[in-house]
């Protein structure tokens, strides 16, 4: 799941991805927050078993995500974790 959420302070938002942990995936992951522009502050990275939790406290120019730009990570997110996801699931 991915959800984004305004600080308490308001001077961030707070990214929380939990997925099944693969090998790559925080350089997967720290590389949509890349390409959407967005600043990580602080992150904290969290693996117990098989499932990773991951947290950033993230900004777009200086500021929480807005509304739009929080569509745009979590559907950017979903949609490249699924790309791999998909292609670490196939058969031969």
């Amino acid at each position: 799941t991915i959800d984004i959420s305004d600080a308490p302070n308001g001077s961030c938002s707070i990214l929380t991805i939990n997925t099944l942990d693969r090998p790559g995936l925080l350089v997967d992951i720290v590389r949509v927050l890349k390409d959407v522009n967005l600043n990580v502050v602080s992150g904290e990275v969290d693996t117990i078993g098989s499932q990773a939790h991951d947290e950033f406290f993230v900004t777009y120019k200086g500021e929480p995500l807005t509304a739009p730009m929080q569509t745009l990570v979590v559907n950017s997110l979903n949609y490249y974790l699924s790309l791999n996801e998909m292609a670490t699931n196939e058969s031969y």
